[in-house]
């Protein structure tokens, strides 16, 4: 059945979570009725948040039905999950988000949630804008409490002010928040497990203060954090006339940033490794494949099957860029 695979567009799940602001729609000129546009989530297999294709003769159905229908023809040679592993978002943050954490594959089972390690990519970025990722070097379980009784958390949290093309990495277990004025790509495990340390003392759309989970948080906070925050772009490998960087490496996901000058045809003895989910930055990047074509303005999203025939990348503007999520 692969000879069915193209690439696939989706409609975005967008989330209008108190601290969201609609830049997603103003950046990237989407049709959106005024509202709050606080994350998109661009591909999904999540039931807080399905992706449905849009385009080709697959239109309507669920990515979920994708993966169950197409299996490794879509995943990639070798994976046999039932759903697909990620979440690819969109978020705006005009106001700070709360203080979280995430359970890690240890700590998760034990807490009926699941593991979620994540990475930011900056796409834009407010003067002194920044996130919180990770406790001061010595922050105990004692301290952290105390902290959170007096209300002086942010003093125990690593302040790292950000910039657009900038990275962040976010391990499960990591203390984190991010603060106003971020507009970020997100890639993350498949997973809506967050547990709220503290809220910045600020009311729900109820009126009414947000749940916290702070037994839950202390159980999976990653107490000898000492792996990078902000992530250096590799090395640039320059691929018959376009550049590509690696910017994340981790066990659950591979992003690499592309600056394209010239169509790229994809290998062919990497068909059906991977599946290869794209986000354009910046410019106009048409994809080939299957007998099928999309055009993707900054902002868009879409997600290529592990087998794809006659697979190509063409740029359409200068200086178009994109990020690349694999499987490693």
């Amino acid at each position: 059945m692969s000879e069915r695979l193209y690439p696939f567009q989706f409609k975005p799940v967008y989330k209008d979570y108190l601290w969201g602001g609609d830049r997603i729609i103003r950046r990237y000129g989407r049709r959106e009725p005024p509202g709050v546009y606080a994350e998109s989530w661009e591909i999904s297999d999540h039931p807080d948040g399905m992706s449905v294709v849009v385009n080709g003769p697959l239109a309507g159905l669920a990515l979920h039905e994708l993966v169950q229908q197409f299996g490794q023809a879509l995943l990639g040679r070798d994976d046999p999950r039932t759903t697909f592993p990620l979440i690819i978002k969109i978020l705006d943050a005009r106001e700070r988000l709360s203080v979280q954490v995430h359970p890690g594959e240890e700590t998760a089972p034990h807490q009926g949630g699941d593991p979620k390690t994540e990475m930011w990519y900056v796409l834009e970025a407010e003067a002194g804008a920044g996130v919180f990722a990770g406790l001061k070097p010595g922050v105990s379980r004692a301290d952290l409490l105390r902290a959170l009784e007096a209300k002086t958390l942010e003093e125990k949290l690593r302040f790292v002010p950000v910039s657009a093309g900038q990275v962040v990495f976010v391990p499960a277990g990591r203390v984190h928040a991010i603060d106003a004025g971020c507009l970020l790509f997100e890639v993350q495990q498949r997973s809506n497990t967050t547990y709220r340390l503290y809220d910045w003392d600020r009311a729900g759309p109820d009126g009414r203060p947000r749940d916290l989970h702070i037994e839950q948080a202390l159980r999976a906070v990653r107490w000898h954090d000492d792996l990078p925050v902000a992530v250096s772009e590799g090395a640039p490998r320059h691929i018959g006339g376009n550049e590509r960087r690696t910017v994340m490496d981790t066990p659950y996901f591979l992003v690499d940033h592309w600056r394209l000058a010239a169509p790229r045809l994809l290998p062919a003895k990497r068909t059906g490794l991977t599946f290869q989910a794209l986000f354009v930055i910046a410019g106009v990047l048409r994809v080939e494949g299957g007998g099928q074509t999309v055009s993707l303005a900054a902002g868009s999203s879409a997600l290529l099957p592990a087998v794809l025939e006659g697979g190509r990348w063409i740029p359409e503007q200068a200086g178009t860029e994109i990020l690349c999520v694999t499987r490693p």
